[in-house]
């Protein structure tokens, strides 16, 4: 016979069901918001069922080109999420022999993980400050001052903004590359230097193809994190040069109709995609490993 439930099972899985409705409950609303009918409002009920808020915002939203905002947020995350797998992979390459003041270099790198993100923020917002002035300085040292005439700020996306999302992005990579390689089992390294392999041809052959599963992993963290990064990208780019976050933030004050919730879904399914297309691959990576 089967055995009962005891009582405390379904008080556990109704206070697990009301966690999940509290944390996807606002995204599920969102999306459902953003398919109001024309004369539909930011609140419910529904007034009809239509696309209606797409195609307003396929269109633009006003002064804000919210669609070069969309770009540079898929160009920086593409940027971010390269040179996270690549950095967390060549340190957690590294880590394997210890080495003298390894703990160090590894609680500096993560140590972004415990410091506000408005911190790091404007900290590296007041280190292209003094750069810019450095820069004129020099140039008016050298006698190069004209060429600096039209110079205004060496922050923007690619450089104060990179550096933002990757002091986010990295320790997550690190992390998880330190766990991998902790567990890594080292006999089989030696197994194909054994037959004959070198160190570049066991790393490519046996090392890589055994971890690639991570470093998809490690691809999605360094993505999604900067697409979705948006504290500390507030300080380090300029006004014109903001992310989808922030034109999205900004949005919330002036927008007063579900176009924005319509904004919010393709964001959102943008993460989703990304996802999707991170456990196929690990589900592939892991079928050719097996």
């Amino acid at each position: 016979m089967a055995r009962r439930r005891p009582p405390a099972f379904y008080a556990l899985a109704t206070v697990f069901g009301l966690f999940v409705l509290f944390l996807y409950g606002p995204m599920l609303t969102i999306i459902v918001l953003s398919f109001q009918g024309p004369t539909g409002g930011l609140t419910f009920p529904l007034h009809g069922v239509s696309t209606h808020w797409f195609v307003r915002l396929w269109g633009g939203l006003g002064v804000v080109d919210i669609w070069a905002a969309f770009g540079r947020s898929l160009k920086l995350g593409a940027v971010v999420m390269t040179l996270t797998v690549l950095i967390s992979l060549l340190a957690g390459y590294a880590f394997r022999r210890r080495f003298r003041g390894s703990a160090f270099v590894f609680y500096t790198a993560v140590a972004s993980l415990i410091v506000p993100s408005i911190i790091v923020s404007l900290g590296i917002a007041v280190e292209f400050r003094l750069l810019d002035a450095l820069i004129r300085w020099a140039a008016e040292g050298v006698g190069l001052a004209g060429l600096v005439e039209g110079f205004t700020t060496s922050a923007g996306t690619f450089t104060s903004g990179l550096g933002a999302h990757l002091t986010w992005t990295l320790p997550f990579g690190l992390l998880i590359m330190f766990a991998v390689f902790n567990r890594f089992d080292h006999r089989y390294e030696e197994a194909a230097r054994d037959l004959g392999a070198t160190s570049s041809q066991a790393f490519r052959h046996v090392v890589l193809p055994l971890i690639a599963p991570a470093l998809v992993g490690i691809a999605l963290f360094g993505f999604t994190l900067s697409w979705d990064e948006a504290a500390r990208s507030s300080q380090a780019l300029g006004a014109d040069q903001n992310t989808l976050p922030l034109e999205l933030t900004g949005l919330t004050t002036t927008v007063t109709n579900p176009e924005i919730y319509a904004l919010g879904t393709v964001t959102t399914g943008v993460s989703f995609a990304v996802i999707l297309i991170s456990l196929l691959l690990i589900r592939a990576l892991g079928r050719r490993r097996a």
